[in-house]
């Protein structure tokens, strides 16, 4: 297998279905679909057991620590078959269409491919919002500051050799671990470059990011990536 898609799943009936399918009519075939139940009360194991019989590439593990993004997420890092790992989102924000242009990248010699909706040619679909101002500030400005390589270090959407995790102790309690990552990689040394992608805010169930939840913990990472670049100046 090339890849592991990696996505983690808590109440998601409404739209998992849809999200698997759309992955497999366009993503290149030979990786596999790490679906993480994240605490679900609702049918969505029973969903992805149903895909797993229609698909040959899908397996269902289960979080089995506290629920949340980021240890739903290592769940999957933990169960993948391959070196390569992709989270997707369960709600069908991420653009499929994107994925063969990661990995094309990650062939390229590539530690981190991010899918990028600020870069030329990204974009996002839905409302404005003080979160989506938010996230463009950050990228930009940390693209700008610090040098790394992306406009949009907040996106989950991004691809990660296996080595590029190990080396990395992570603290992230929630989706800050999607900046956390990179951030830590770009001051290891680690290859990153991105590509464009189109992201759409979703239509069915309810979005698990709480900015003024979620706010304070960027804030220090973006604190943290600006004192490192200081001292590695000094």
């Amino acid at each position: 297998m090339k890849f592991s898609v990696i996505i983690p799943a808590h109440n998601e009936e409404g739209i998992i279905f849809k999200t698997v399918e759309s992955l497999e009519n366009v993503v290149i075939p030979g990786y596999e679909i790490v679906v993480v139940n994240d605490h679900s009360t609702d049918k969505t194991a029973e969903i992805v057991d149903i895909l797993a019989k229609k698909y040959g590439n899908i397996r269902l593990v289960e979080n089995t620590n506290e629920p949340g993004f980021t240890n739903a997420l290592q769940s999957g890092f933990k169960n993948a078959k391959t070196d390569i790992f992709l989270p997707v989102m369960a709600d069908l924000c991420d653009d499929p269409d994107t994925i063969n242009k990661m990995y094309e990248k990650m062939l390229e010699g590539f530690d981190i491919v991010c899918g990028s909706r600020y870069m030329r040619g990204g974009r996002k679909i839905g409302v404005l919002s003080f979160k989506s101002f938010c996230s463009r500030f950050v990228g930009r400005s940390l693209h700008l500051l610090i040098g790394i390589p992306t406009y949009d270090i907040s996106n989950s959407f991004k691809m990660y050799k296996k080595n590029v995790i190990e080396s990395i102790i992570i603290e992230s309690s929630g989706f800050d671990i999607s900046a956390e990552i990179p951030l830590k990689a770009y001051f290891k040394g680690f290859k990153i470059t991105e590509v464009p992608t189109t992201w759409v805010d979703r239509k069915e169930g309810k979005s698990k990011f709480k900015v003024f939840k979620q706010g304070p913990r960027y804030l220090k990472l973006y604190l943290w990536a600006l004192m490192n670049k200081i001292l590695v100046k000094i």
